[in-house]
């Protein structure tokens, strides 16, 4: 079982940027895919980013592409999401996820879950 605990989150101004993180309870947390997604108030959750296992394959939602970095540190059993040029539209709860099984498709089936961390973008 897989614990994920994201922080970072908070109030920021369109055009800024925030990191968030990931923290995995799972030594072997470099074993598992990660990603990001979002929900919104009123909306379904969408995916927002993925990373392999060793961090060498990304893929992103067009909507955040050239905006946003996924990234990781295994060293650190933790995943990031680098957020730059925040638009009013990237308000949600963010919640990182992490996967043991086949990669494609990168923004499905995913076992384990954080309790998200609210990003809001003003304008």
């Amino acid at each position: 079982q897989v614990q994920l605990v994201e922080s970072g989150g908070g109030p920021v101004q369109a055009g800024g940027s925030l990191r968030l993180s990931c923290a995995a309870s799972e030594r072997t947390f470099s074993r598992y895919f990660a990603g990001w997604f979002r929900q919104a108030p009123g909306k379904e959750r969408e995916f927002v980013a993925a990373i392999s296992w060793s961090g060498g394959t990304t893929y992103y939602a067009d909507s955040v592409k050239g905006r946003f970095t996924i990234s990781r540190d295994n060293a650190k059993n933790t995943v990031y999401l680098k957020m730059n040029s925040l638009k009013p539209e990237d308000t949600a709860v963010y919640y990182c996820a992490a996967k043991s099984g086949r990669w494609d498709p990168p923004m499905k089936a995913y076992d384990y879950w954080g309790q998200g961390t609210q990003v809001t973008v003003s304008s």
